[in-house]
């Protein structure tokens, strides 16, 4: 069922973002920064005090395998990082979310709607999970929320990347509906050798 949007503080919130939305017919615009709530995530926008939380995923190799850069062991440089994210929403360039269970508010991952092309009404989707909680469900229950948030923003595209043989994030992908679009060769640089990637793309 089609809940109402209610405004809380800096923060659009839409509660239980999983559920179906209606597609407005509406054009995107600069997007609003919103918090995102489905039976057991809140996805909240990033806000540069989120750095704490953040580092213990960016230090992880494991976290950080299919990811453009390596694990980062310097607190500062994660807390630039998410600087540089705060400054792009701003911007109204991107929108980076905190995936926090709601049972205990734990930062288990991140998840974004980056490259946010408003002419055109595209965007490029990412998660990153912590470890330990890969089988969990929740890269699905954030990515169908940030999708239907996508979907009522009035965005009609959305792309995805995956470094080839990443084949969870691949199979999630296709579950959401996201088609294979194409190989990109050599289209990362990490660790001084080029990476493929495959595209997947979702029109709303």
């Amino acid at each position: 069922m089609k809940r109402a949007l209610y405004q809380e503080g800096r923060f659009l919130t839409i509660p239980r973002a999983s559920h179906a939305f209606d597609k407005l017919m509406i054009p995107f615009t600069k997007p609003r920064l919103a918090i995102l709530e489905t039976q057991r995530l809140r996805l909240t926008p990033l806000e540069a005090r989120d750095a704490d939380d953040i580092f213990p995923l960016m230090d992880d190799p494991e976290v950080m395998a299919y990811w453009e850069a390596r694990e980062s062991d310097d607190p500062e440089i994660v807390a630039e990082l998410v600087r540089a994210q705060v400054a792009e929403m701003a911007d109204g360039r991107a929108i980076y979310w905190g995936i926090r269970r709601i049972a205990d508010a734990a930062l288990v991952g991140c998840c974004d709607l980056s490259q946010i092309e408003r002419r055109h009404g595209r965007a490029e989707v990412g998660f990153m999970l912590g470890r330990g909680v890969g089988e969990e469900g929740y890269a699905r229950e954030a990515m169908q929320a940030m999708i239907a948030y996508a979907a009522t923003s009035g965005l009609k595209r959305l792309s995805a990347r995956t470094y080839l043989g990443e084949r969870r994030s691949e199979m999630l992908l296709a579950e959401l509906g996201f088609l294979e679009e194409g190989l990109l060769r050599g289209h990362l640089l990490r660790d001084g050798e080029r990476r493929d990637c495959r595209l997947f793309g979702l029109l709303l």
